[in-house]
């Protein structure tokens, strides 16, 4: 009897790896719409029998459905007309210059996408790196009367995580409104974790989509966001997390310059609205009334949208107004990423702009952090460098610094690294800014870079010994998953 029950084994083994490889196909076929992206999960799920299948459950699947409608918030927080009545209630909302006739067509792209109107009359200002970033964002925080929302991928517990908590702390103290939200995986990046810390001191937090296997299950749908509102007026915006490692003056271990904002004038209540979203769909507590939306006054020249973006109903989002930044440029387009993985179609269009006479400039650190992107980044390189793009290694310490400078008068800032897990897999969020002084701003930290900067050439790509580019090449091969 049991040689018999041993002798069924491979079979029973073989009918569970169809059945689960074929419920994986069909799942596949029916969610996915790129078809490097189907054809990639059905040969995982076929070729390696059970794991492959185990892989797509824990990685492949999209959980989230949601919208801010769909949360049963108030309309005033989930759209255009959210933006409208806002700048209503402000006042008389500033006249906005008419924008050349390309930037037109690509005002159109971002509120098609996003519901969303361009908002006049705000204040964005660069802080660069920790330095300047957290003593502005700790000052805000200190002079909070009513509310304080917060949104971060990583909030470490080390010296710029306790500054922070401190600074909580005392607002909580003096009654302010408190609301900290940290993504679940970021907030296992260091002991002990700033959530519980931060419970146990009795302030609001949440962690976003909690995780069991934290860098394993839901590596992907991660919020990758970085949002500090206080009292509804000040926002501050960028690519900054809480850690250490940011401020220089404290000379980390592993020191890493970045790049943040602050922000002022109407957009700021786009910030809070998707901080509000996020919050209703880790919690589902509401937040909707003046205390965390009050009156906003314009108090600049800037044109600015928030473009929320992530495996959601905002899928797609930040794609689309890149690919219209690019075919709409007509002199420059500068780029500044720390990972640099984007997909086929956006590769094409970066190489047509050039093709066109553009001069399509990339920024990337000359070392990252994480190594195997480094790998992995290399080989793309060369189509670019051949279709006339111009790329620059930037010297440590390492560059994790996100933006996009079109012709002088475009900008994209905010959360988003140029690859597929940035792009497609986790929450993210940006402002597209029209305004030549902010974008000569940009473009003055852009040209230090450059300067300081060693320019890749084909030629030193084309002398990489066969092994190294062998190994980029079988690193380039996982660019969807990293």
């Amino acid at each position: 009897m049991t040689d018999r029950i041993t002798d069924l084994w491979p079979a029973f083994l073989l009918v569970l790896h169809m059945l689960v490889a074929t419920a994986v196909t069909v799942d596949v076929v029916m969610r996915k719409r790129a078809v490097a992206t189907v054809i990639g999960w059905i040969g995982v799920a076929w070729l390696a029998p059970v794991i492959g299948s185990v892989l797509y459950v824990l990685l492949g699947i999209n959980r989230i459905r949601r919208s801010a409608l769909a949360l049963g918030l108030d309309e005033h927080l989930a759209g255009e007309a959210a933006a409208k009545a806002i700048a209503e209630r402000a006042g008389r909302e500033p006249e906005q210059a008419p924008l050349p006739p390309a930037f037109t067509a690509l005002a159109h792209v971002g509120e098609a996408m996003t519901g969303r109107p361009l908002l006049a009359g705000n204040r964005i200002e660069p802080l660069e790196s920790g330095d300047n970033a957290y003593p502005a964002m700790l000052e805000a925080i200190g002079e909070a009367r009513r509310t304080v929302t917060l949104l971060t991928y990583i909030f470490d517990h080390d010296r710029a995580g306790a500054a922070f908590f401190e600074a909580l702390l005392a607002a909580h103290a003096r009654g302010v409104q408190i609301r900290v939200l940290i993504d679940d995986v970021g907030a296992r990046y260091s002991r002990p974790s700033m959530l519980r810390e931060l419970a146990q001191a009795g302030i609001r937090v949440a962690a976003f989509l909690p995780t069991v296997l934290p860098r394993l299950a839901y590596a992907n749908l991660r919020n990758h966001r970085k949002i500090l509102v206080v009292d509804g007026v000040i926002g501050f915006v960028g690519g900054m997390n809480i850690r250490e490692s940011h401020w220089l003056g404290l000379q980390p271990a592993m020191p890493a310059q970045c790049l943040h904002f602050r922000v002022g004038g109407p957009v700021v209540a786009d910030l809070q609205r998707v901080f509000v979203t996020d919050w209703a769909f880790t919690t589902r507590e509401r937040l909707d009334s003046a205390d965390w939306f009050p009156p906003l006054q314009p108090c600049g020249p800037v044109l600015a949208r928030g473009l929320p973006d992530g495996p959601d109903a905002d899928l797609d989002n930040l794609p689309h107004v890149l690919h219209a930044a690019l075919s709409v440029a007509a002199r420059r387009v500068r780029i500044v990423t720390p990972y640099f993985l984007p997909d086929g179609a956006l590769l094409r269009a970066l190489q047509v702009a050039a093709l066109r006479g553009v001069r399509v400039e990339i920024v990337l650190p000359a070392r990252s952090n994480l190594p195997f992107m480094d790998w992995a980044m290399t080989p793309q390189l060369t189509d670019l460098l051949r279709r006339g793009c111009h790329v620059y290694r930037s010297p440590a310490p390492f560059d994790h610094s996100k933006m996009m400078v079109v012709d002088g008068f475009w900008c994209l800032i905010g959360s988003t690294n140029w690859d597929a897990r940035s792009l497609r897999l986790n929450f993210e969020y940006n402002l597209e800014c029209y305004d030549a002084p902010l974008t000569g701003a940009l473009d003055a930290l852009i040209d230090r870079r450059i300067a300081a900067a060693h320019r890749v050439s084909q030629r030193e790509l084309d002398a990489m010994p066969f092994a190294v580019r062998l190994r980029d090449g079988l690193a380039r091969l996982l660019s969807p998953y990293l």
